[in-house]
């Protein structure tokens, strides 16, 4: 059965067929204790096994042994692996996306959208596996010359979150993979669905690399499913010197503490609470379609979700008005079916976090607007809400937290030097916008004095990064970077070396020692 023939209610029977011709085996979905559901409407799709602290343990040997292998072979035959995921992403690229949109509740284009972003990065990968470039430095010595190389790394740990179930794996693994490094896998336990389609897709692509006489060891790419014990396994063995860690603020503390602990490295992709400014040049009606993207879209489950809406005083009444009106009119439903715009948050947690949160505004004064839940046809089970925006006069209580689910805190301004300073009065930095036709403004936000995120935009909301640029953020949102730029050296170990191709022997810094 195709993605455009199945019944939408009957998604488990739906889920099994996509999941069973994508390559994975039926026995792998039932009589396990991990229950996966369907945000869509509620219902359990499958019942996977968790894997054990010794199973944890044997993948990441194995992928180290397999490190010390695909470590020696050059970096564009590696490429040449990447490239095959690549293939075998476009080629099931429908699949792929449904199923992402059945585990994780993305409308359609999303879900697509998800897949091409793995696509994206690998075409990426494949370029980068002839560029990775070191520099030729100037000696102070005669007859030396001094470089710069970049060598694999070892096991690159990727710790995944539900609201991006695939595509962050694709960003560090897809480079990992060319930068020489093996990869062990622990995704979010909401998702361990889109995980295993996603490992067996690669497995069809290894084997065809086998095939064409490409030399891939057994081991290179592990898939762990599970809890939180399975992930602090990744976390705390002295084999994965890299770990990259996409989830909560609070996590990452954790993650952070133990990798540094042992002198590992860490990418931290973490909170987001991210913030638009508006000025009186801007255009409303692009302004308009960008926070109602940026604030609704995803059910606002991204952590470049936009949260926080600065409005000059001078064009509030002419904006806010008609974001209202958006919120209360947007469609929301079913995403599988088309015409959807919002389709549910995760699960239940993240509907009572959402509520807890907009009852904390009123309690500090703001106006809530939407917010509540939305009864659809055949998924009682599951939490569909409508997007709240809330006028609040100060930036305050829950306005200065994360809270993943589409709330969108609104607040005026008058000086713009001022609302800048709210801006980054945060403890997160990912990612920030402003809207404005003033060369001078949008030169400032995105200036040392501007916006202090490690994303900032004019005339764009917060979120929709591209592959190209460099993902991530400053302060509680981690410090890591992913995906485009020049990310690849975090997966790689840099040496400097100083070769003497002459016979005498200066010394750096005039220093002299001579024994005889």
């Amino acid at each position: 059965m195709s993605p455009s023939q199945a019944k939408p209610f009957n998604l488990a029977a739906e889920t099994t067929d996509i999941l069973t011709s994508l390559g994975v085996a039926p026995e792998r979905l039932r009589g396990g204790v991990r229950i996966a559901r369907s945000p869509v409407t509620g219902e359990v799709l499958a019942q996977v096994h968790d894997d054990t602290r010794a199973d944890a343990t044997a993948v990441i040997a194995r992928a180290h042994a397999a490190f010390l292998q695909w470590r020696l072979l050059p970096a564009p035959k590696r490429g040449e692996l990447v490239r095959l995921l690549g293939e075998e992403l476009r080629a099931n690229k429908a699949a792929l996306g449904r199923l992402v949109s059945i585990e994780a509740g993305k409308i359609v284009s999303e879900g697509l959208g998800e897949v091409q972003e793995m696509i994206d990065i690998c075409d990426f990968a494949v370029g980068l596996s002839r560029q990775l470039y070191g520099l030729t430095i100037a000696t102070e010595r005669a007859e030396h010359r001094m470089m710069e190389t970049w060598h694999p790394l070892g096991v690159t740990g990727i710790i995944s979150a539900f609201n991006f179930p695939v595509a962050v794996w694709a960003w560090n693994a897809a480079i990992a993979l060319v930068c020489g490094n093996s990869v062990v896998w622990k995704p979010s336990e909401k998702t361990p669905l889109t995980a295993l389609a996603t490992d067996a897709l690669l497995a069809r692509a290894m084997a065809r690399y086998r095939r064409e006489g490409g030399e891939a060891p057994d081991g290179l790419a592990g898939l762990l499913l599970g809890g939180r014990a399975v992930g602090e396994m990744l976390v705390d063995d002295a084999r994965v010197p890299l770990v990259s860690a996409t989830g909560s603020t609070a996590m990452g503390r954790v993650v952070g503490a133990c990798l540094a602990g042992r002198f590992a490295r860490a990418i931290l992709e973490l909170g987001g609470n991210n913030a638009a400014i508006v000025t009186p040049t801007a255009d409303l009606d692009l302004t308009l379609r960008a926070v109602a993207f940026a604030a609704m879209g995803t059910a606002g489950q991204r952590c470049t979700s936009l949260r926080r809406l600065f409005v000059h005083a001078e064009i509030y009444e002419q904006l806010v008005p008609r974001l209202k009106q958006a919120y209360a009119s947007v469609a929301i439903g079913n995403p599988l079916q088309q015409g959807t715009l919002i389709g549910p948050l995760i699960d239940r947690g993240a509907y009572d976090a959402m509520q807890d949160a907009l009852s904390a505004a009123r309690d500090h004064g703001g106006r809530v607007f939407g917010g509540e839940r939305v009864a659809i046809g055949g998924c009682d089970a599951a939490f569909y809400v409508r997007p709240a925006l809330v006028e609040i006069a100060t930036q305050a209580g829950p306005v200065e937290r994360e809270t993943f689910a589409p709330i969108l805190y609104v607040m005026p301004y008058r000086d713009l030097d001022a609302a800048i300073e709210l801006h980054n009065a945060v403890p997160q930095g990912l990612s920030s916008s402003i809207f404005t036709n003033d060369l001078r403004e949008a030169e400032l936000f995105v200036s040392s004095r501007g916006s202090d995120c490690g994303i900032a935009n004019v005339n764009i909301g917060p979120s929709g990064a591209e592959i190209g640029g460099a993902f991530g953020g400053e302060k509680e949102t981690g410090g890591g970077r992913e995906s485009g730029s020049d990310s690849w050296k975090a997966y790689m170990r840099r040496a400097t070396n100083t070769v003497n191709y002459g016979r005498s022997l200066p010394l750096a810094q005039g220093v002299k020692f001579d024994i005889g």
